[in-house]
């Protein structure tokens, strides 16, 4: 993800979180109600300033308190090397998101922000984490299991920082080696991309039998929230040019670069970001079809219901499902 440039996942924001944050007298506050009705009474107490701000991601490196503050903003990332100075320690990662998250909490509404990171081979923008090899050297392994807990490991030192969101897994299949990003590529084989879709309930954690298929699932304050990425076709691109059209009938684009989205969904993954290219001269973020009827509508990904989030990783923090 290039650095001052928010991730693009679908379109629709979810917050969720209990009544620690304030009055629970308040409907959107109160962890007893079912989802639907907080969610009515939050957006109905929201003015257009408010739902702006909660739909805005925005870099670490532009945002302050007096920021989030006053323009509502509802998410933060970093980039790859934006960090709060060079050889920042855990402890210094975790006061500064905390301080963000208290700007936050002290608006109006005291909506909760979400951070999410490039934890794309271990939590690598943080000095002194575990760093694993990229998605082709993994891939290359055929270990699945191995995948899953370096996920698994990932998230525990991604939380240790105070953040709750990783931009991961990168399931692009990688179907030409002119594109300077076929490293983020497990391979150009979509059931090998597939299988290391294990990097999810590594992130994540297992999905319990009981649990809706498809729905999103975190399984505690030990994981993170993950992210199928990107949305559909990025890996290929005519001539490997980055950023660029993917020329490929329906049939190819379903058979070749949709399959690890649906492993994805089956996994209770629980963002997906639309992709930068381009599938037959359309872009993405302008293909309705794809991502509304066929992504929201068909494959049916949109917010469980009758599951909170929030309870599920504690009430420090929020996490969301696009």
């Amino acid at each position: 993800m290039a650095l001052l440039k928010a991730p693009a996942v679908a379109a629709l924001l979810l917050l969720f979180w209990s009544a620690a944050y304030g009055d629970a007298q308040l409907p959107y506050k109160d962890p007893s109600l079912p989802v639907e009705a907080r969610v009515k009474d939050l957006l109905g107490r929201m003015t257009l300033a408010e739902k702006i701000g909660q739909m805005t991601q925005i870099e670490r490196q532009v945002a302050s308190p007096e920021v989030l503050k006053d323009n509502f903003i509802g998410s933060l990332l970093s980039g790859g090397g934006s960090v709060p100075r060079k050889q920042a320690t855990a402890a210094e990662w975790m006061a500064m998101i905390s301080d963000f998250q208290k700007a936050c909490l002290s608006t109006r509404l005291g909506i909760p922000m979400i951070y999410g990171i490039d934890a794309v081979h271990g939590h690598n923008n943080v000095y002194g984490a575990t760093i694993f090899p990229h998605n082709v050297a993994l891939g290359a392994t055929r270990d699945p299991d191995l995948v899953k807990r370096i996920g698994a490991a990932t998230a525990l030192e991604v939380r240790a920082t105070g953040i709750q969101y990783a931009f991961a897994p990168c399931i692009a299949v990688c179907r030409d080696p002119r594109w300077g990003r076929c490293y983020e590529s497990y391979s150009e084989d979509h059931k090998i991309v597939q299988a290391m879709t294990e990097l999810i309930p590594g992130l994540q954690g297992d999905v319990p039998q009981n649990f809706t298929s498809g729905m999103p699932y975190v399984a505690g304050k030990n994981k993170v929230a993950a992210c199928a990425k990107h949305f559909v076709g990025d890996g290929g691109t005519h001539d490997g040019i980055n950023e660029n059209n993917t020329i490929i009938d329906r049939q190819g684009l379903m058979s070749i670069h949709m399959p690890a989205y649906l492993d994805s969904l089956r996994k209770g993954v629980s963002t997906v970001m639309i992709s930068y290219s381009s599938w037959n001269g359309i872009k993405m973020h302008a293909n309705h079809n794809l991502i509304t009827n066929f992504l929201k509508g068909r494959l049916n990904f949109k917010v469980n219901r009758n599951y909170n989030f929030k309870e599920s990783i504690g009430p420090d923090h929020a996490v969301f499902r696009c």
